[in-house]
């Protein structure tokens, strides 16, 4: 048996509104490339950086919606992000995870950094770029 990579606490941001002891799960279209349908739900350790999440998944949504950050917990077994792990960062500064099992909602998080008008600004053009990158790749 292998070692967990990491003990948590884990964080999940989305636009979508879920209560205590509900699960989010995979299956679900990726918001950067519509014509996927993701095989995993993806997490971090870090706070703020399900934060930028939520705020991206907003932002692609076309600003509908409210950015939430979830505390969660893997229901099974989860591997590093390799959407970001060794391929964008050499190991995993951004301690991001994928499970293909769901994760348990333990709490909304409301103490996450928002981001400023002038870098959400920037990921709003960062985004355009991403999304007119056809090339750009998705390890499902």
């Amino acid at each position: 048996m292998s070692q967990p990579l990491e003990d948590g606490p884990f964080y999940h941001g989305t636009r979508v509104e879920v209560q205590e002891g509900e699960t989010l799960s995979a299956g679900f279209r990726s918001n950067y490339r519509p014509d996927v349908v993701m095989n995993h739900i993806y997490f971090t350790a870090l706070r703020d950086g399900a934060g930028l999440a939520a705020e991206i998944a907003v932002e692609l949504a076309g600003g509908e919606g409210t950015p939430h950050v979830y505390l969660v917990e893997p229901t099974g077994p989860f591997e590093n992000d390799p959407n970001v792990t060794d391929k964008k960062f050499p190991g995993n500064p951004t301690r991001s995870y994928r499970s293909s099992s769901p994760l348990k909602v333990v709490a909304e998080v409301h103490d996450w950094t928002r981001l400023t008008p002038e870098a959400l600004q920037m990921w709003r053009e960062r985004l355009k770029v991403l999304l007119g990158d056809k090339g750009g790749e998705i390890i499902n």
